[in-house]
């Protein structure tokens, strides 16, 4: 949906009966999430640090949420979702606060900030909108994103697919991966947390021998697609995009059971004041319009009740992810030490 269209369709008072954001009727009439129309109008001062992911898709929804409220005057302060983290933590410790709110990419800069004793408890009709297993006290997530194992369909069938990540160690499948990448190594600290550090490195070592390296998930799922490597890992919303402007690409995604390689992250924000204009900017990001729009256009899944997931992924419910809190992703140091002692860093 083109930026012009969805701050109109958002703007205007987000009326279901004008289908905002690409929602087939059908969907209008299934949601039990709430509209924006339902919300109080934001006024007042607001400083927003947001990090930096999907591509500018973010900010559309704060145009659309500034142009809804003229009275809202929104600062706001991007970077990297780690660096605000640690600027928000030496801030506290320096005796100030400049940001208000904080919209991180990972739930492991979330954790950061949780942990530190910063965020303030979120109101219980905030969080009674979230779907069971994504409601927490303290942070609210905003969409998720899903491990997969993307394969090449030319090259390979679906039962030739480990549905257990370990397994994935000692296949014969050449393997396509992001090792650098932010999200892979969240993926890789569930599994340190769930498997433990040796099993853990030994998957490592035991990938590293047929892995090829890629700079990012999109080139992962790319490289797999044109047929370099059998399988990748990556998070879902890359296959997905890439079929959705190549429908007839060679790719299609696999699931794993129970473990780490089906990890559900988040994106997530919380408030560092218990003022109410926080709670409320908050609820505009769990609106039905802004999850309905994130789901059909970043391909991300919805976290609020009543909203279908992206086109081409399995609801959520019909997926088996592993039972983790995910601030614990927080903890990156130990995982970086496994992977350089792996040599895969």
């Amino acid at each position: 949906m083109q930026r012009r269209t969805f701050l109109q369709s958002f703007a205007a008072a987000g009326a279901l009966a004008a289908l905002p954001l690409g929602m087939s009727k059908s969907l209008a009439a299934q949601q039990d999430a709430v509209s924006v129309k339902d919300l109080p109008a934001l006024k007042g001062d607001l400083t927003l640090y947001l990090g930096r992911g999907e591509g500018g898709l973010y900010e559309k929804v704060l145009d659309a949420i500034r142009q809804r409220n003229p009275g809202l005057n929104l600062q706001i302060r991007r970077g990297a979702t780690a660096a605000l983290a640690n600027t928000i933590v030496a801030e506290a410790q320096a005796g100030v606060r400049r940001a208000d709110l904080f919209w991180a990419v990972d739930t492991g800069s979330i954790g950061m900030i949780t942990d530190a004793g910063l965020a303030k408890p979120l109101p219980d009709d905030l969080t009674a909108q979230l779907q069971p297993g994504f409601q927490y006290p303290l942070w609210s997530p905003v969409t998720g994103r899903v491990r997969t194992l993307p394969y090449n369909t030319d090259r390979l069938t679906a039962d030739k697919i480990p549905d257990n990540i370990m397994a994935l160690a000692d296949s014969n499948l050449d393997i396509g991966w992001a090792p650098a990448y932010a999200s892979f190594q969240s993926f890789l600290t569930a599994m340190r947390i769930l498997e433990g550090e040796k099993a853990t490195l030994d998957w490592l070592k035991g990938v590293n021998k047929h892995a090829k390296n890629y700079a990012g998930e999109l080139g992962v799922v790319m490289a797999v697609e044109r047929g370099e490597v059998d399988v990748g890992l990556a998070n879902h919303y890359y296959t997905l995009r890439l079929k959705a402007g190549k429908p007839d690409a060679s790719v299609d995604l696999a699931f794993t059971n129970a473990d780490a390689g089906c990890l559900v992250n988040a994106s997530g924000i919380l408030s560092l004041t218990t003022d109410e204009l926080t709670f409320n900017f908050m609820r505009y990001l769990l609106s039905a319009e802004v999850q309905a729009y994130l789901s059909s256009e970043a391909y991300e899944i919805p976290l609020v009740r009543g909203i279908k997931s992206p086109t081409g992924l399995p609801d959520l419910s019909s997926l088996n992810p592993p039972d983790l809190d995910l601030r614990k992703l927080a903890d990156l140091r130990p995982t970086l030490n496994l992977m350089r002692k792996a040599g895969v860093l």
